[in-house]
């Protein structure tokens, strides 16, 4: 396979790539003990293994404190390329600017 190949293949969003590596790195038989090993209920592997559930920050936290693989590391093997992970605020968690300390 040519770089760039190669390449093109870890910027494709991909989280079965993330799933599978997780089972060999841990030596895990499947999905079941996957989802022991990361204390969620199976239908969370299942989900994201078909693209109705994003990985979020708490669960590719736990990947990083079962495996030891950087979460830099998570993310590209998941093809997230983004160079920054930005978490989106609802009106209501933005503090009142009015309140200012005294």
């Amino acid at each position: 396979m040519r770089a760039d190949a190669h390449e093109d293949v870890l910027l494709t969003y991909d989280p079965n790539r993330l799933l599978d590596h997780l089972i060999d790195r841990l030596d895990l038989k499947n999905d079941a003990a996957l989802s022991r090993m990361l204390d969620v209920a199976p239908p969370v592997i299942s989900k994201i293994r078909h693209y109705r559930l994003a990985i979020g920050a708490s669960l590719l936290i736990r990947m990083h404190e079962v495996s030891d693989i950087p979460i830099g590391d998570l993310r590209i093997l998941m093809g997230d390329r983004r160079s920054k992970f930005r978490v989106a605020f609802s009106q209501n968690d933005v503090p009142d600017m009015s309140l200012r300390a005294a």
